[in-house]
């Protein structure tokens, strides 16, 4: 399934990422789902992420961020040696999701406790992107006189 986002591109500039991030999420509907995961909003601006990752350790997983994408991977190193398997139930299997990061998301950490993998991340707005109250300042604006082409300007500066 495509999207036709080219009535946007006529009158809008740099939406293109916007139209990856449908395509991805259109793709990412059907890519499997192992191993499961849960998205958390703990406060206004603060997400944790939760996969179950059971039979994976620390070394075992790797986290990386690039380009506003999340990658969790996990690959099992070799099975224990001395030690014959008769039944596998746990699922060991390498994986590889993808999560799309919003714009100033940073992840601040991760932790694997009880095969569960949680990742915080947070909503991180740089001060000269806050809403900013501009102050109206005391000084007296006042008319000047006409221009050579006969209009009147506005003059803001203190006489």
């Amino acid at each position: 399934m495509t999207y036709d986002f080219a009535p946007l591109f006529r009158t809008a500039i740099g939406f293109d990422r916007l139209a990856r991030l449908v395509d991805t999420a259109a793709q990412t509907a059907s890519a499997p789902s192992y191993p499961p995961y849960n998205i958390e909003k703990t406060a206004e601006d603060s997400y944790v992420l939760t996969m179950a990752v059971a039979g994976f350790g620390p070394g075992d997983i790797e986290l990386t961020v690039q380009d506003n994408t999340l990658l969790v991977a996990g690959r099992v190193e070799g099975e224990q040696e001395g030690s014959q398997l008769l039944y596998r139930g746990i699922a060991a299997r390498a994986f590889e999701r993808r999560f799309a990061l919003a714009d100033h998301i940073q992840v601040e950490g991760a932790d694997l406790v009880n095969g569960l993998l949680r990742i915080t991340v947070k909503r991180v707005v740089p001060e000269a992107l806050k809403p900013r109250r501009i102050s109206i300042g005391s000084t007296p604006a006042t008319l000047s006189g006409p221009a050579n082409d006969g209009t009147t300007t506005l003059d803001t500066k203190a006489a």
